[in-house]
């Protein structure tokens, strides 16, 4: 653990899918980071100062530049160090293509999810035609799964651990459902990160930063 040390800094929300991408990137990344877990009952004033709307992630860079959406922290970290080429650097154009696949999933998928977590929730009628909405995109995502093992290729990518946090969520929902879906690709990729050491690291609980004010040096890759 550290303190008043210049690296860059994350305030993030455990469960919080949005911080979930974030903080994957950072660990492959491999590059370090201070983690300041919050909730968001009680956000920090030096969280709000750097980003007023208060919403995580918020990255506070080593210069001050404060980043508020989680793809460009994802995109800062990478840009930083990408030990397994997520962002696919020898394609020209997959970086734009792997923008459109995860906005479409933030503007359009999320609030389907959404929509479906709460029918599911508050036990209302709708329950299957909420879910038969995100399904149209689930299998957008099993169409490109069965012809490789992530989403844009062979190796892993960006989008990937974007849209990781997002297909975990909707997994939950309906569980009985969702083992006998017709999307047997994407529970295998589902599961294949649910079972790393990455996403057991980036899962790690930490005491929140207000308790203590201490920062947590993420773990990475490397570590």
């Amino acid at each position: 653990m550290h303190k008043n040390n210049p690296l860059p800094i994350l305030y993030s929300l455990r469960n919080c899918p949005f911080a979930m991408r974030a903080r994957l990137a950072i660990y492959q990344s491999q590059v370090p980071v201070l983690l300041r877990d919050i909730v968001l009952r009680d956000k920090p004033a030096e969280m709000l100062t750097a980003s007023p709307k208060g919403t995580v992630p918020v990255l506070v860079t080593s210069n001050g530049t404060v980043i508020e959406e989680s793809i460009e922290v994802m995109l800062w970290a990478l840009s930083e160090n990408d030990p397994n080429d997520l962002l696919m650097s020898n394609d020209d154009n997959i970086l734009d293509e792997m923008r459109q696949l995860i906005f479409q999933f933030d503007d359009k998928f999320k609030p389907c999810l959404e929509a479906y977590r709460a029918a599911k929730r508050y036990h209302e009628p709708n329950l299957v035609e909420c879910r038969q909405s995100c399904e149209h995109y689930l299998s957008e995502l099993e169409n490109r799964l069965t012809q490789h093992s992530f989403l844009m290729a062979a190796q892993e990518s960006l989008a990937d651990l974007a849209l990781l946090p997002f297909i975990r969520q909707f997994a939950k929902v309906e569980r009985q459902w969702y083992l006998q879906s017709p999307y047997p690709k994407l529970r295998q990729w589902l599961d294949r990160y649910l079972q790393s050491k990455m996403f057991s690291k980036v899962m790690s609980k930490h005491e929140l930063w207000l308790v203590n004010r201490i920062d947590v040096l993420m773990e990475s890759k490397s570590s």
